[in-house]
C-alpha cells in the first residue's frame, strides 16, 4: 500500500514520516537548506507480515502544487496532515479538494504538533478538522492527534496504517496490463537507466518487454525494485524502480509524465472525453475552450476545455468535456485528472477519463455523447451493457479491451457476464475487423429488417437477381459496418434463407431466367466472351461478329449484368464474373505485398496482363463496387476480393 501525505507547508508532514518510518524524505539540498519539501519524498517501512509500506510525502508551498499532484495520483490511502496550533488553512483546503477529486476516500488525520498546544486548543482544532471534512468523500476519517517530538500518538497511527495495509493486501489484485506513471528517471554506474513511479495496474516482472509511452521507446527489464527491496515481480499498490534497457536509450529522454506500461496500452492521445467537476468554491463558470493546466498520473499538460454539453459549466456542477492537450499523454478510462487555471495559481476542478480515443469529429454529436454517459459506468460490465443498448451498430471490443485495460481472461469474463451476440469479421486483410459485440435484440432485428428489404426490393425489381452488399446496408438505419452487413448476410446464407449471385444477393426460391430467344443469343455470344479474355469486345463489335441486332444485344447484356452474370467494367465493354474475380485476386496479392498495402496501374497492368486501355477502367469499377478506394499513392483494399466477387476462377 502507498500512503500519500496532503496538507499545509510547515504542518510536519516530512518529520512525521520521518518518525513512522525513521527516513527523512527530504532528498534534495535545497530541502535541507530551506527547510521545506519542494519535491516528491519516499520512505518504507517494514511491517510485521514481511510487506513493506510506502510513503510517499508531498510539497504543501502552493508553489509546488503541481509536484503534489504528480505524488497524490499515485497513492492508496491519505495521510491528511494538519497542525494543532493553526488549524486547517488555505493549502490544507485545497490538498483536501484535490483528494476528493481525485477519488481517495480512505484515509486518516494526523493532528500534529499537540505538544505545541493546551488540552483546550487541542479539542479545538479537532473540531475544526471535523467541520472542514464536514460535506467532503473524507467526513469519515478519523483524527488521531500526534507529536513527531515526544511520539504521543504514534504507535496509534502506526497500527490504523499496518491494519489499513493487510486490509487492502487482501483485497488486491493485479488485474490488467501493466502501467507505471514515472515520477523519477536517472542513471547508475554500472547499472544504467533507473525509472521510478508508482504501479497503477497490473504486475511486472524481470525480462518483460515494456514500452516508455508516449516516446514509443520498447525496453526490455533487466531488474527492478519493489517498495525499497530487490524482487523479482512488482505489482499494483507498489513503488518500483526498475531497470530498463534498450539500444541507445538515453535516460534524458525518460522524464516525469510519461508511462512505463505493457505495449498494447501504448496509445498516447491528445484528446481526452471526460466528466469533469467545477468546485463549488469557484466565483465564476467555466467557458467553453478555457485554457487549464492539466494533471494526470505523473504528467502535467496545458490544453483546454471543450465542453460538450453546454457553452459553460458552473461551479459545484459536472459534465461532459473534453480536454483537447497540447502534447499527448497516456491516459485511460477511469483515470483520474486535476485541472487547474492557465496561470496554475488555483485548482479548478478535475474529474476521470471516459473515453482517451475519441474521434476527431463529431464530439457534441448526440450518439457521441450517448457513448459517453454509457461508458459513464462504475464498472466495465455496467459500461459494456450501456453501450449495447445506444452502439446498435455494434460495440468494437478491442477498443473497449484497451481503454478498461482488460486483458484477454477479463474480457472473457466480462462477455460472460454481459447477454451479447459476438461477431468477427472475417476474409483477407481488407475485410478482417474488430470483433464486435452486439445486444440480441439489435442483431435479430438487424437480421428481420434485411430480409423484409430484399422481399420488397424483389417485388420492385423482378428482372434483378438481387442487391448489392452497399445497397442492403444502405436499407439498415444504422448503417452499420459493411463486414457487419456482409456477417448478417453469411448467417442468412447459412441458415438458407438467402442466396448469392455474384455480388448480389437475393431471397431463395428469387430467381430471373431468360426468355428463349435470349438464352440463344446469350449460347452464341458466351464463347466469345470467353474466348476473348482481358479484352473483351463492345458491344457493337460483337453484334457484327455474331451477326446479331445491336439494340437485343445491348439489352440482353444490361439484363445478365443485373442477373449477375457480366460485369459493366466500361460504358459497352462487359467482363465475365470469373475474370473479375481472378484479377480482383490478383489485385489483392499485389496490395498485400506493397509495404503500405497500395495498387497502382502499372504494377496491376504488368502483374496481370491487362492492356492499359483496360487497366484503368477496370480499377476504376472496383473502387465502384467497394472492393477498392482511390487515396493519393494508389488503390487501397476495402474488402476481401472474395466477399465482393466471389473465389477467383469460380463463376459465382
Amino acid at each position: 500500500m502507498i500512503v500519500g501525505t496532503a496538507g499545509h507547508i510547515d504542518h510536519g508532514k516530512t518529520s512525521l514520516v520521518k518518525r513512522l518510518t525513521g527516513i527523512d524524505a527530504d532528498r534534495l539540498a535545497e530541502e535541507k537548506a530551506r527547510g521545506i519539501t519542494i519535491d516528491l519524498g519516499y520512505a518504507y517501512q517494514p511491517l510485521p507480515d514481511g510487506a513493506v509500506l510506502g510513503f510517499v510525502d508531498v510539497p504543501g508551498h502552493e508553489k509546488f502544487i503541481h509536484n503534489m499532484l504528480a505524488g497524490a495520483t499515485g497513492i492508496d490511502y491519505v495521510l491528511l496532515v494538519v497542525a494543532a496550533d493553526d488549524g486547517p488553512m488555505p493549502q490544507t483546503r485545497e490538498h483536501l479538494a484535490i483528494l476528493e477529486l481525485l477519488g481517495l476516500t480512505e484515509g486518516i488525520v494526523a493532528l500534529t504538533k499537540i505538544d505545541r498546544v493546551d488540552a483546550a486548543r487541542r479539542e479545538a482544532a479537532v473540531a475544526e478538522v471535523h467541520q472542514l471534512l464536514a460535506g467532503t468523500v473524507c467526513v469519515g476519517f478519523t483524527v488521531l492527534p500526534v507529536s513527531a517530538v515526544t511520539g504521543e500518538g504514534i504507535d496509534a497511527l502506526q497500527a490504523r496504517l499496518h491494519e489499513a495495509a493487510m486490509m487492502r493486501a487482501a483485497s488486491t489484485q493485479a488485474d490488467g496490463h501493466f502501467r507505471l506513471a514515472v515520477d523519477r528517471s536517472f542513471s547508475l554506474a554500472g547499472i544504467g537507466t533507473i525509472v521510478t513511479g508508482t504501479v497503477f495496474s497490473g504486475r511486472v516482472g524481470v525480462g518483460d518487454r515494456l514500452t516508455i509511452s508516449p516516446l514509443g521507446v520498447e525496453v526490455r527489464v533487466r531488474g527492478l525494485h519493489a517498495q525499497n527491496r530487490e524482487a523479482q515481480i512488482g505489482r499494483l499498490g507498489q513503488r518500483c524502480a526498475i531497470n530498463v534497457v534498450a539500444p541507445q536509450l538515453d535516460r534524458r529522454d525518460i522524464t516525469r509524465g510519461q508511462w512505463l506500461l505493457a505495449t498494447p496500452l501504448h496509445a498516447p492521445s491528445s484528446r481526452l472525453d471526460t466528466r469533469m467537476s467545477l468546485l463549488a468554491s469557484e466565483a465564476k463558470p467555466l467557458r467553453h475552450w478555457t485554457p487549464v493546466h492539466v494533471h494526470l498520473g505523473a504528467s502535467h499538460v496545458t490544453g483546454r476545455l471543450a465542453l460538450l454539453e453546454d457553452e459553460r459549466l458552473h461551479p459545484g456542477q459536472s459534465a461532459l468535456v473534453q480536454l483537447v492537450l497540447d502534447e499527448p499523454l497516456g491516459a485511460l478510462h477511469g483515470d483520474r485528472f486535476i485541472v487547474r487555471d492557465q496561470s496554475a495559481q488555483r485548482t479548478l476542478g478535475g474529474g476521470h477519463v471516459l473515453d482517451a480515443f475519441p474521434p476527431l469529429r463529431g464530439r457534441r454529436k448526440p450518439p457521441h455523447l450517448a457513448l459517453l454517459r454509457a461508458l459513464d459506468a462504475p464498472t466495465p460490465a455496467e459500461a459494456l451493457r450501456n453501450l449495447l443498448d445506444v452502439q446498435a451498430s455494434g460495440v468494437d471490443l478491442d477498443w473497449f479491451a484497451q481503454l478498461h485495460n482488460l486483458r484477454e481472461p477479463e474480457l472473457a469474463a466480462v462477455l460472460a457476464f454481459v447477454p451479447l451476440h459476438t461477431f468477427k469479421p472475417a476474409g483477407g486483410a481488407a475485410a478482417a475487423g474488430p470483433p464486435l459485440g452486439f445486444k440480441r435484440e439489435h442483431w435479430a432485428h438487424c437480421v428481420a429488417q434485411l430480409t423484409v428489404w430484399l422481399a420488397s426490393f424483389h417485388e420492385q425489381n423482378p428482372d434483378s437477381p438481387g442487391a448489392r452488399l452497399d445497397q442492403l446496408r444502405a436499407a439498415l438505419p444504422d448503417k452499420p459496418p459493411p463486414a457487419v452487413v456482409a456477417g448478417i448476410l453469411d448467417q442468412l446464407v447459412t441458415s438458407g434463407e438467402v442466396a448469392r449471385a455474384g455480388s448480389r444477393f437475393h431471397l431463395c426460391g428469387h430467381a430471373v431466367r431468360l426468355g428463349a430467344m435470349e438464352q440463344v443469343l446469350w449460347e452464341r455470344a458466351l464463347p466469345a466472351l470467353i474466348e476473348s479474355g482481358l479484352t473483351p469486345p463492345r458491344v457493337a463489335d460483337l453484334a457484327k461478329q455474331l451477326s446479331a441486332n445491336e439494340e437485343l444485344l445491348r439489352q440482353l447484356f444490361g439484363k445478365l449484368a443485373r442477373m449477375g452474370q457480366l460485369h459493366p467494367v466500361r460504358r459497352e465493354v462487359f467482363f465475365l464474373p470469373q475474370t473479375v474475380a481472378r484479377l480482383a485476386a490478383q489485385t489483392e496479392v499485389l496490395a498485400h505485398a506493397h509495404p503500405k498495402g497500395v495498387v497502382t496501374v502499372g504494377p496491376f497492368r504488368e502483374h496481370t496482363g491487362m492492356n492499359r486501355a483496360l487497366s484503368i477502367p477496370m480499377l476504376e469499377y472496383f473502387d465502384r463496387t467497394g472492393f477498392t478506394w482511390r487515396h493519393k499513392d494508389g488503390r487501397r483494399l476495402r474488402r476481401a476480393s472474395a466477399a465482393v466477387f466471389g473465389e477467383a476462377g469460380i463463376s459465382p
